[in-house]
């Protein structure tokens, strides 16, 4: 029996991806990977193997791979993420596992993005994997619809949208049809050595969400294209750690330089169906503030 290891299990997309397996296999076939049980209690409710391993950790690697055909590596946020992504290629390298899925991002050119490190550790990721000799399947997100208020603001259907995005456009996507897509891709065949760029099917500029916020809610909401100063000191002055300024700044600027205008059906074909109306998803957010 097939056997496939899931790791990112304190976000949100790990557990998604399991939840979307379970509808399609047994839950002898996956194994998560956590760094403790504790956190991973509604997984073994369910009958999920759970192991424990660190990614600084490669005696802890090299221990929760025994036996694993398939590793879905989803690209962490840790400052050293590219050391620990390579520490779990070498583990399961040594491991003998078959396929190693890994989540990126979709962006038109990494080398001329302005979140340099956090995009270039996706792609030396993706490079490191492909030096290795291993089977791989990339899976290139776009930037979730789910956290649009995390750029919009809580109160944006009242204030007003300010962000200094220009008229960059972002095709985003919905971080359920991600897991849907993701779990299908571990449990098929015929994803090897494929690289996939999982897309919203319609781009939208942060005025258009402005626009379909008014129609939505029945105020008036306005975009204002602000600078990129005033936008860090908002950021500052509402408490973000310095670390997160500059994250968000760098993903706005990429936006305002339309990196992120990248338009795929490879989403729909994995999945068989059209991805989520971003529409719905800002009905939602209006729907959550009335």
């Amino acid at each position: 029996m097939e056997r496939i290891l899931i790791t990112g299990l304190t976000g949100h997309l790990g557990i998604a991806t399991i939840e979307h397996m379970l509808k399609n296999t047994t839950a002898d076939k996956i194994v998560a990977l956590v760094r403790s049980v504790e956190k991973a209690t509604s997984l073994i409710e369910k009958g999920v193997e759970v192991r424990i391993g660190n990614f600084d950790d490669n005696n802890s690697l090299a221990n929760a791979l025994k036996g694993i055909d398939k590793v879905l590596l989803i690209s962490g946020t840790d400052p050293h993420r590219l050391q620990q992504h390579k520490n779990v290629v070498d583990a399961s390298k040594k491991a003998g596992v078959k396929h190693i899925i890994y989540t990126g991002i979709a962006i038109k050119d990494v080398n001329t993005s302005l979140n340099i490190p956090l995009m270039e550790d996706n792609f030396k990721t993706e490079d490191y994997i492909k030096e290795n000799g291993l089977t791989f399947t990339f899976l290139r997100n776009s930037l979730y619809s789910d956290t649009i208020s995390m750029h919009i603001g809580e109160v944006a259907i009242e204030t007003g949208i300010f962000l200094p995005a220009g008229t960059g456009k972002v095709p985003f996507v919905l971080r359920r049809d991600l897991a849907e897509a993701t779990a299908n891709v571990l449990l098929q065949n015929g994803h090897e050595n494929k690289t996939y760029e999982l897309t919203g099917g319609k781009q939208y500029s942060f005025e258009d969400i402005a626009s379909i916020l008014s129609k939505l809610s029945g105020k008036t909401v306005d975009y204002t294209d602000i600078n990129e100063l005033a936008y860090s000191e908002a950021l500052k002055q509402n408490g973000v750690p310095e670390r997160f300024v500059t994250l968000l700044s760098g993903y706005v600027a990429d936006i305002k330089n339309r990196q992120f205008e990248i338009v795929s059906n490879d989403l729909e074909d994995l999945l068989g169906r059209k991805p989520t109306d971003f529409k719905a998803v800002l009905n939602a957010f209006v729907n959550y503030k009335n």
